[in-house]
């Protein structure tokens, strides 16, 4: 079976951010760029096996909390596990299902809070990969700026890009601080940035580009 679609998942069980339709339609939009049909859901009951046979991907917008139910996780997981299935997590997702051990081998780590909205500047780590080969060297750019409990390296993730701690206040991760990575889980391929706090981000064109690119990636239409 073809998989021409891509769930794109708002749901939210603790704080939701107002971005979620900005994102939500430049998603949809950058599939359809790439051929495939969006369908934008709050709905648990999407996630079975027979519905994401039809998926490329499935991405996560912001979601916050226990988002899936137990049939949801028992379908997701093989999806890109076993079928090659694409995982895309937007900013919030990393705050998504906080006791599913399968979720954090998604994303490779945990959120830990954040400081203030500030600009800061941010270094591509990768200029090759198709979500970051557009941006230049040092980005400046405002957001919240995620910790996490874990360094993402320590799960042998692929970075993509840092933020200069030196740059902006309330990072906890000091000089090698990752804010967008990949990595393959089992056959299927994860891709987390946790950029996209602010509605008008979803217009920006470079961080467009960079949600594209990490679709191409995730579904395994571009290189690298």
């Amino acid at each position: 079976m073809p998989r021409t679609e891509l769930i794109v998942y708002t749901r939210t069980l603790g704080y939701r951010h107002d971005s979620i339709p900005a994102g939500a339609q430049a998603l949809a939009e950058l599939a359809a760029e790439l051929g495939l049909r969006a369908e934008v859901t709050e709905e648990p009951g999407v996630f079975t096996a027979a519905r994401l046979a039809r998926c490329a991907a499935v991405a996560f917008l912001s979601t916050t909390g226990p988002v899936l139910d137990d049939t949801g996780r028992a379908a997701l997981e093989p999806y890109v596990r076993d079928a090659g299935g694409g995982f895309l997590a937007v900013h919030a997702a990393a705050n998504a299902e906080p006791d599913w051990p399968f979720y954090r081998t998604l994303l490779g780590t945990r959120f830990d809070g954040h400081p203030e909205i500030q600009p800061a500047e941010i270094s591509v780590a990768d200029p090759h990969h198709p979500a970051t080969a557009h941006l230049p060297a040092r980005w400046r750019w405002t957001d919240e700026w995620y910790n996490f409990t874990a360094h993402p390296r320590d799960a042998g993730v692929h970075v993509l890009a840092r933020v200069d701690e030196s740059t902006y206040r309330g990072g906890t991760l000091g000089p090698d601080h990752p804010l967008a990575w990949c990595h393959p889980v089992g056959r299927g391929r994860a891709l987390f940035t946790a950029l996209g706090h602010a509605t008008e981000a979803y217009a920006h064109p470079d961080f467009r580009a960079h949600l594209s690119g990490a679709l191409r990636w995730v579904t395994g239409t571009g290189r690298a």
